[in-house]
């Protein structure tokens, strides 16, 4: 399926209509793009946006800060990371060998015939007092 849009429709005061007018009109727009712009910006950063005043959005600018903000993890971390990524892996298709054996063994035991089965607690109702020996094998 491709892209569909969605359409939003929410009120604002006067004032801020207004606004909005003189916005698309400066930047030689529509309101709609003006608004597609902000959920477009809204939406890349995940909803950490805010909206401040031109000479404070420039001093912030001067800081040289990046966005969204970056942090430097010592390589130890990413290779234990990667360590624990793969031993995951590796229970992940030690637990998957083990539920298929222990389907096939189901299945074996479904498929076997029911006198070849023996049940420990059938083995105690049969035992008789002075023969209590029993040899594997």
């Amino acid at each position: 399926m491709g892209e569909k849009d969605k359409t939003l429709s929410f009120r604002v005061s006067e004032d801020a209509y207004h606004e909005l007018t003189r916005i698309a009109e400066e930047r030689d727009i529509s309101m709609s793009a003006v608004m597609r712009d902000y959920v477009d910006m809204l939406v890349a950063h995940d909803g950490r946006i805010s909206v401040v005043p031109e000479h404070q959005a420039t001093a912030a600018a001067d800081v040289d800060e990046t966005f969204p903000p970056t942090v430097e993890v010592p390589t130890s971390f990413v290779r234990e990371h990667e360590r624990l990524e793969l031993e995951a892996d590796h229970l992940r298709e030690q637990l998957d060998e083990y539920k298929r054996y222990v389907t096939a063994l189901r299945e074996e035991l479904e498929t076997a015939d029911r006198e070849d089965v023996i049940r420990l607690e059938d083995l105690d109702q049969r035992i008789e007092p002075e023969d209590d020996r029993f040899t594997l094998g």
